[in-house]
């Protein structure tokens, strides 16, 4: 397996350096349940030099001097290295995260896409007349916010990191980074990458940390200007007032409950290894899978088989194995996991299905092997609660008014998939349902890095991918001039 050399430290003006209060946290690689590496413990103090390194940069470095078009280029630039280094990369991520191989090579694939398309996008971002009075002309355009944070989680650093960083950069701010101390060893490579095919000083800064010490100060800071967050919504309501604080704006992406609505008349052979496999992506650890399959109640039973007929076929194991799901990030978290298991347990709700561990991974690793429980109870935790792991709920539905009532019956609001082939069904279902995505007879689309992604409710607002995050990493100024 490849070994990942320690990182270098805090990335700021293009150059490494140590953090400020010398110190370093060790990074565990999941699959091995032991430390592999280490990384920079930044602070307050590391947070402030790349703050002020990135306001350098956006108002009178190199940086604020370069074209539209010249921004675009060196995005376009950055993806071809990301894709250029990709075995590399996929090698660290894998190690980093726990993730097979197969899934960390899609995410380099989709990390350099970002910079591509967002690069193609950099000088296309328009603005418009206005007609007004007689005697003026009215004018709007986007203009950069300044200098954005970006507080980054540990399930896909790398495309993370390329999601919120390039929107922000081809719109001209600077980017100020502080990645999940859990996994961010490729965000901190990608900022290499930046530097050596171009980027100005101060354009892309990476502060590595626990949360608590340089993510806290990075939210906080007087001199950022805009912030970009992927987490939890405890933490998403931490990030939001200390924009307030600041009367700054943010984007928060703070995960869901999403939902799978399976009518009788769906097409199973495209439907179950689509809801198996979004679900155990990463090992569950991705705020978009789709955690709850709500079957229309005549059809039960055939799904359910179906679906433990496909979990049986899933199994955990290390990168190298490469198999359809790796182990979750760390103890912690798969602690948190087995507590849904003894509350299932407790509760009688049958396990419908099961996948397994592969023989021969670590001891001390955090694998957990993926089940499918139901019927779960409306209302039981299963239903409404985030679990990130491997966990499916299935729920029953009587009609279309209580299928739309299922999939809205959580606090979360992010994704949403309609399963039938009765188009006019599909659509009016698909219509009523209260989520950022809403898909008909698929369920993530290979990333959709075009398409608008962001939530509902408490699953965040504002939005990230497409030309809607460019708008989202920019302001609106208009100009009138009076001629007469």
């Amino acid at each position: 397996m490849h070994t990942t050399s320690p990182a270098k430290g805090i990335f700021v003006n293009n150059r490494w350096s140590p953090a400020a209060s010398g110190r370093t946290i060790p990074v565990i690689a999941p699959a091995e349940g032991k430390v592999f590496t280490a990384i920079a413990a930044g602070g307050p103090a590391d947070v402030d030099l790349a703050v002020a390194a990135a306001r350098v940069a956006v108002e009178e470095g190199a940086w604020s001097r370069l074209s539209a078009t010249e921004r675009g280029r060196l995005l376009t630039r950055l993806g071809q290295s990301i894709a250029d280094h990709a075995e590399e990369l996929a090698k660290t991520e894998a190690r980093d995260t726990g993730k097979p191989m197969k899934q960390a090579r899609n995410d380099m694939i989709a990390a350099a896409r970002y910079f591509e398309y967002f690069g193609g996008a950099a000088d296309k971002v328009h603005g418009e007349t206005i007609p007004f009075l007689n005697g003026y002309f009215a004018v709007t355009e986007r203009v950069p916010h300044g200098v954005t944070a970006h507080v980054i989680p540990w399930n896909y650093p790398a495309q993370m990191f390329a999601r919120t960083v390039a929107p922000s950069v081809a719109m001209g701010n600077a980017a100020v980074v502080k990645p999940a101390e859990d996994a961010c060893l490729t965000p901190l490579r990608m900022a290499e990458l930046a530097a050596e095919v171009g980027f100005p000083e101060g354009a892309i800064n990476v502060v590595p940390g626990l949360g608590e010490e340089a993510g806290a100060a990075l939210s906080a800071h007087p001199g950022i200007d805009f912030i970009s967050f992927t987490g939890s919504p405890e933490v998403g309501t931490l990030i939001q007032s200390a924009a307030a604080r600041n009367h700054i704006g943010c984007t928060l992406e703070l995960g869901g409950k999403s939902p799978h609505v399976v009518f009788a008349d769906a097409d199973l052979e495209t439907a179950i290894p689509v809801i198996a496999n979004t679900m155990v992506q990463n090992a569950g650890q991705t705020c978009s899978a789709g955690s709850r399959v709500i079957i229309e109640k005549r059809a039960f039973d055939k799904v359910v088989v179906a679906l433990a007929e496909r979990f049986a076929q899933l199994t955990a194991g290390t990168p190298e194995m490469d198999r359809e799901l790796g182990p979750v990030i760390n103890a912690v978290q798969k602690r948190r996991i087995e507590s849904f298991f003894e509350r299932a347990e407790r509760d009688r709700i049958p396990v419908l299905g099961e996948g397994r561990i592969a023989a021969g991974v670590p001891a001390e690793a955090f694998f957990v092997a993926p089940r499918v429980y139901g019927p779960v109870p409306r209302g039981h935790e299963l239903a409404c609660k985030e679990v990130f792991g491997p966990v499916l709920s299935v729920l029953v539905f009587e009609d279309e008014a209580d299928a739309v009532a299922l999939a809205n019956g959580t606090d979360y609001g992010l994704m949403a998939a309609v399963w039938s082939q009765d188009g006019s069904r599909a659509l009016r279902v698909a219509r009523r349902i209260k989520a950022g995505q809403v898909y008909v007879n698929a369920f993530g689309a290979g990333g959709g890095i075009e398409l608008p992604f962001g939530g509902m409710k408490k699953s965040g607002h504002g939005r990230e991918k497409g030309f809607a995050a460019l708008h989202d990493m920019s302001a609106l100024r208009t100009m009138i001039i009076k001629h007469d």
